[in-house]
């Protein structure tokens, strides 16, 4: 199939948050767009599915979105004239611990801080200036490496960022602060000893207390719908079940932008790439997977500690060192008895989720990349270490492991959901350099996934970066040209 007859300036493969993000950015500046998704439906890692029984709703990936509410450029669209309602819970995160009270991440500094005892004064210190300068330190951490507009704000940023989490967290005199921050770090699927994996933390921390840590009504295709209806106001077009194989199949346009990871973009446009910088994406090195389960519950999870119920994430793993041990076992290729387990309770705070009175879950752990080891018994054994009776509450259940998210998602190699392993050595320079990580060596072949800086997260921060790359190299553009700009 052959669209050929029709031109548009740019064509985008692939609808995640950044294929749409990037859209947006073009037609914002009188463009003409096209998008083209595989599926048929939209949204990437945005989508929302009745996975079990009608009217009970479930987030396939993310769930959670604190990265959106900081993104810069999300931030600036008005997605909330598209349908768009974002729901705050009482907290961002509660992470329980044995034989005492859950630590408490709220959406309040000093609340947190004054929960953390011994550690209150620490944690204002290392957090305060975060959220004082979280506007522009979000414009700097959240793009390509370049001179960051506010450089000492950066630098202090990054002198703590660039820390293992295992070092950072010895600036915690307390094991609840230390646990509190090791569930923050643990997101970014790497060793805890792993150069830079306090930076997520922080990040976290710092979101928690400007954007909070929201989710979208109705779920995480009301973000997807959302960006798509205002793209259509701007006068793009959308696709679906579109697959791309080849070049050939795309209508002619002044640019390609992909949504897609290195290996998909050396299949579709392999004989436009040098040989030196094919072998370069083929050298990519994706991340660890995941293990999942969405639940439909009788009643809420029965936390022993009811302080969880307020939280839309809980953190399950206990100490600092058993999630560092959990996490470097998983790394290390093997399959912890006790794994760090991520949860997300949504139908607490949203009552779309579901019909009647009953809830969903949603709960997954760290795996290696393509297992197909069943984690169901691991992960109820770390709800129940917490949750005594968990398991009587459940009335249905559904698993996927990695080869599941990889079918689910192409871009989801290995069950890989961040577009490619986010250590230092891939931070910056994702997929193949630190200079101008979106353009390829082919005239008008971009790539704008999170397999480029800032990485994985619905910030849409990629396809806002690629794009503006993009304007000023295909179109000419310089930033005085351009109607948007942040």
């Amino acid at each position: 199939m052959s669209h050929s007859s029709h031109s548009y300036d740019a064509v985008i493969v692939g609808s995640g948050p950044n294929g749409l993000a990037a859209a947006i950015r073009l037609a914002l500046e009188g463009l003409s767009v096209k998008v083209f998704e595989a599926s048929d439906t939209i949204g990437g890692g945005m989508r929302t599915k009745e996975l079990m029984r009608p009217g009970y709703f479930h987030d396939v990936c993310s769930a959670i979105h604190p990265m959106a509410a900081s993104s810069p450029f999300m931030k600036q669209l008005p997605l909330d004239q598209y349908g768009l309602k974002w729901i705050k819970p009482g907290y961002c995160a509660a992470h329980p611990l044995d034989d005492e009270p859950a630590v408490v991440l709220s959406n309040d500094l000093y609340d947190t801080a004054f929960r953390l005892g011994k550690d209150e004064k620490r944690y204002k210190s290392i957090v305060s200036p975060l959220v004082e300068n979280w506007d522009s330190l979000t414009k700097d951490f959240l793009g390509p490496l370049r001179f960051p507009r506010r450089p000492l704000q950066l630098a202090a940023f990054g002198l703590k960022g660039l820390q293992p989490a295992q070092l950072f967290q010895t600036r915690f005199k307390t094991e609840r602060a230390k646990a509190l921050f090791a569930g923050l770090a643990a997101h970014s699927i790497l060793p805890l000893s792993s150069p830079a994996t306090a930076a997520i933390g922080l990040v976290f921390f710092g979101a928690a207390h400007t954007g909070g840590w929201p989710l979208p009504e109705g779920g995480s295709q009301s973000i997807a719908q959302s960006m798509a209806d205002y793209l259509k106001s701007l006068g793009g077009e959308i696709e679906t079940g579109f697959k791309v194989s080849s070049l050939k199949q795309l209508p002619d346009s002044k640019a390609v932008l992909f949504d897609l990871t290195p290996r998909q973009l050396a299949e579709i446009a392999g004989d436009k790439l040098p040989d030196s910088y094919r072998k370069k994406l083929q050298k990519f090195r994706y991340g660890s997977g995941v293990f999942k389960i969405d639940y439909i519950l009788s009643e809420p999870v029965p936390w022993k500690d009811p302080e969880c119920l307020k939280a839309g994430t809980v953190h399950l793993g206990g100490t600092f060192k058993e999630i560092a041990r959990s996490e470097k076992e998983m790394d290390s290729g093997g399959h912890p008895e006790d794994p760090f387990v991520l949860v997300a309770q949504q139908s607490l705070f949203d009552q779309k989720r579901t019909p009647d009175q009953k809830h969903t879950l949603w709960a997954y752990c760290h795996v290696p990349s393509g297992s197909t080891v069943d984690m169901t018994r691991q992960i109820e054994n770390q709800i129940e270490r917490y949750a005594p009776g968990f398991r009587d509450v459940i009335e249905q259940k559904v698993t996927m492991n990695t080869d599941d998210f990889h079918e689910y998602n192409a871009n989801y190699i290995g069950g890989d959901i961040n577009g490619g392993r986010q250590d230092i050595f891939q931070l910056f320079s994702r997929p193949v350099s630190i200079y101008q990580p979106y353009a390829t060596p082919a005239k008008g072949i971009y790539l704008c996934s999170s397999s480029t800086p800032p990485g994985g997260g619905v910030h849409g921060m990629c396809g806002y970066h690629a794009a503006t790359l993009a304007l000023k190299k295909e179109f000419g553009m310089s930033k005085s040209d351009m109607k948007f700009t942040l």
